[in-house]
């Protein structure tokens, strides 16, 4: 490990799993364990599992895993030694002067330098009235203060091609370094770097530190081409991860957050007043933005644009929303204009007022259902009760599902009973259809090219006494020198085994047990996930050794029937023979 045993051991028990893990995350005591709905995907059944003994996180609907650092990494998108850092703040801890390698937190540093200098840049830009000024003209049309454009730091990219890299380039930076903050392209041509945003206003993006960490640039209306340029993702940020201005929404002392399509409505909501909006980085809302809601505010405002890719994308952050517990609300613009043009209009009071009439997600989803039918006819109406009673079986609070059925018998005269047998019969049906596809994807795993093991699907017998071997060595670390005499590395099929198991080999010769902690630095989530399912589903008799043999009998027979040897097994010649075969495989197929 990078960091000393000592060090990260003090680290560790100064930073409590489950204290950690509660600041984000709502967590109830299930005996000597704690469960939650998880923070990485979208669920409603917790499958979160957080392990106050061995300092550990399990999800069991998405199998993410680890330890707290692990959790920290996640959670903040930090990469290890930035976790540690983060988890040694917290503490009061100071870090170690040496002893660690930072050179991908020196990356970072490099790019957020090169981000804070690129936003400087554009602001001068924008000042100075670069290109005639026109960047300066586009905020004033748009009616933003000069307070507001100095608050968001908002800029412009001049019309050329090397002005921002000859700048940076002044600075001190590199062009391949200028090109992995993405501020600047590589030339396909001549390999060469060349200004990424040309004739943009300029929208910095910053984190919850106040740091710099991407840009949005929006086109002139006279001008072609797509409306806004985003950075890709880099060291320091990722789009589905991000929020525009959660760094100023979240000390604004709000209970309710607004959330807006984009960067305009947010900045006007600020500029009228709503210190609480902030923006989705486009219409893909993710469960992470959800989740990074939820640790702020307890109701969220969604208002999405009224045509059909705003309507998709408030149902599909409806959904993703209910598994935080974060209280929902909708807010349909009147006339289909978006906040900044409605405030713009009517002013801040009117659109107070309109906030404060919001309808939450059940009254959002009934009207739609109403919107699309002609109730007036009997078959509008029988559409408008099928539809109305797919959405109350949704919902779970069976008070709301009394009341806004009292609601569609009085819109539609048909008495409230039978909606409500209706509804109780459809909510039967899903929870079968729901334990149904559970129960299959339990019973019957998929794997795919992404999994953390993909080679198990083609060595299944191996791969599942391959884990045998892998589980003893975590639970009973006695019967490692008996392993180890047996076994070798080269002796696994599937490569994350196989891993693991020279992983394991190095932590316990070292006369250390298995802690999921000694693997946080090489492995991510998915792969300790992975880890820690194989230590937790297998469990052994007394006769250890007699497993042992028959998952070792198990490999090599399956080696065998493939005619694969291990090196370890062979001598000289058979080796050299091994080598020369393998030659002329290669050789046959090009």
């Amino acid at each position: 490990m990078n960091f000393s045993e000592d060090f990260m051991n003090e680290l560790r028990y100064k930073n409590p799993v489950e204290e950690v893990i509660s600041s984000y995350v709502v967590l109830k005591k299930a005996g000597s364990t704690y469960k939650g709905l998880c923070p990485f995907h979208n669920e409603r059944t917790p499958s979160f599992t957080v392990y106050p003994n061995t300092n550990s996180f399990y999800c069991f609907g998405c199998q993410n895993g680890g330890d707290v650092v692990t959790f920290i990494k996640n959670i903040e998108n930090l990469d290890y030694v930035e976790a540690v850092r983060f988890l040694a703040d917290r503490a009061g801890m100071a870090m170690p002067e040496s002893g660690y390698d930072d050179s991908v937190e020196k990356l970072r540093r490099t790019v957020l330098a090169i981000n804070r200098e690129t936003a400087k840049f554009y602001f001068e830009c924008l000042i100075q009235k670069e290109d005639g000024g026109i960047g300066l003209k586009y905020f004033s049309g748009r009616k933003l203060s000069a307070e507001t454009i100095k608050k968001f730091g908002l800029g412009y990219a001049p019309d050329s091609f090397d002005k921002l890299k000859n700048h940076l380039r002044s600075k001190g930076f590199s062009e391949s370094d200028m090109i992995l903050a993405n501020v600047c392209s590589k030339s396909q041509k001549t390999g060469r770097a060349y200004d990424r945003f040309r004739k943009k206003v300029m929208f910095p993006i910053f984190d919850l530190r106040g740091n710099v960490i991407a840009f949005g640039g929006r086109k002139f209306p006279e001008d072609e081409g797509a409306k806004y340029i985003n950075s890709s993702d880099t060291p320091v940020f990722k789009k589905s991860k991000n929020l525009y201005g959660l760094n100023l929404a979240k000390n604004s002392g709000e209970k309710t957050v607004i959330l807006t399509e984009g960067y305009m409505d947010t900045i006007a909501l600020h500029q009228a007043g709503f210190n609480n909006a902030v923006g989705a980085l486009g219409t893909s809302f993710t469960a992470d933005q959800a989740n990074l809601l939820s640790r702020y505010f307890d109701e969220i405002v969604v208002t999405m644009d009224i045509d059909e890719a705003g309507q998709k994308a408030t149902k599909r952050a409806i959904e993703i929303l209910k598994t935080t517990g974060i209280k929902i609300r909708i807010l349909q613009v009147e006339g289909g204009k978006d906040p900044d043009e409605y405030i713009k209009e009517f002013g801040a009071n009117r659109f107070r007022m309109l906030l404060e009439g919001a309808k939450n997600d059940i009254e959002f989803k009934l009207l739609g259902a109403k919107n699309k039918f002609d109730i007036e006819t009997d078959d509008g109406k029988l559409n408008y009760l099928n539809a109305s009673i797919e959405v109350l079986a949704s919902v779970n609070d069976e008070i709301a599902r009394n009341l806004y059925a009292s609601r569609v018998s009085g819109e539609t005269g048909v008495e409230k009973s039978v909606i409500l047998n209706r509804v109780q019969r459809m909510r039967k049906s899903n929870e079968k259809k729901a334990l149904k596809k559970e129960l299959t994807e339990f019973t019957r795993p998929k794997y795919s090219p992404n999994d953390v093991n993909p080679d198990a699907k083609k060595y299944r017998r191996a791969a599942y006494a391959e884990e045998n071997i892998l589980a003893v060595l975590m639970q009973y670390p006695q019967y490692a020198k008996y392993v180890f005499e047996k076994l070798s590395g080269d002796d696994f099929l599937t490569s994350f085994n196989k891993d693991l198991y020279l992983k394991l080999q190095e932590i316990l010769v070292a006369g250390k047990e298995f802690e999921i902690s000694y693997l946080s630095e090489s492995y991510d989530s998915k792969q300790l996930g992975r880890v820690m399912e194989i230590n937790s589903k297998f469990s052994f008799s007394n006769d250890i050794e007699q497993v042992i043999d028959d998952c070792i009998k198990v490999i090599f027979d399956e080696k065998d029937k493939l005619g694969i040897i291990s090196p370890s097994n062979m001598n000289d010649d058979d080796f050299l023979n091994a080598l020369n075969k393998q030659a002329k495989d290669k050789k046959g197929k090009h």
